[in-house]
């Protein structure tokens, strides 16, 4: 189930409130800019789905996002809990940082976990299968897929090759709850 706690960033150990329904989710973070949605396939996806399935099965939804918003490209990133690189491709994300440009992404299987620094604010967000996140540039976050992560992932981009991490230099992330791996994920 999707989540969305709202933490004072002084006080990490309790959050001030819980949402775990798609909508109140999307109408906390549209608030603070940020995009929350759920898209359905129009077509099935098999596991094990290459990259031109997985897109073809959202092209919907990505056309109409490519066109409100700009992204010029869009491809299909995946990781499981065998992966050799998963603690050193976690760890990369696990600190506060910003993009230049927005980081959108889908869920089209698993989870990971957002966590957005807002003013004094942290929105930190689980999303699941189903779920699009989208991120505005510039805004102080960092990402959790878990010890064992397991996801697939649709990410849309003005310029891919600009996609860079600038790091806060900040603690902050270390002193919030971290992703639990998922009890389905394989």
């Amino acid at each position: 189930m999707s989540r969305l706690r709202i933490f004072d960033e002084r006080h990490p150990q309790s959050p001030l409130s819980v949402h775990e329904d798609d909508s109140g989710i999307a109408r906390e973070l549209g608030k603070v800019g940020v995009r929350f949605e759920q898209w359905e396939a129009n077509q099935p996806v098999a596991p094990g789905a290459g990259q031109d399935e997985v897109i073809a099965a959202y092209r919907a939804d990505i056309d109409r996002l490519m066109r409100e918003e700009g992204y010029q490209s869009v491809d299909v990133i995946s990781l499981t809990p065998d992966h050799p690189d998963r603690a050193a491709l976690r760890q990369k994300f696990l600190s506060e940082h910003t993009h230049s440009e927005d980081e959108v992404r889908f869920f089209v299987a698993g989870a990971g976990q957002f966590t957005l620094h807002i003013g004094d604010k942290v929105y930190d967000v689980l999303c699941e299968q189903g779920d699009l996140i989208g991120v505005p540039d510039s805004t102080r976050h960092w990402f959790d897929m878990s010890e064992s992560p397991y996801f697939v992932a649709i990410r849309l981009f003005t310029n891919k090759e600009g996609w860079v991490a600038n790091f806060t230099g900040s603690d902050i992330a270390g002193q919030f709850p971290r992703m639990q791996p998922l009890a389905t994920a394989a």
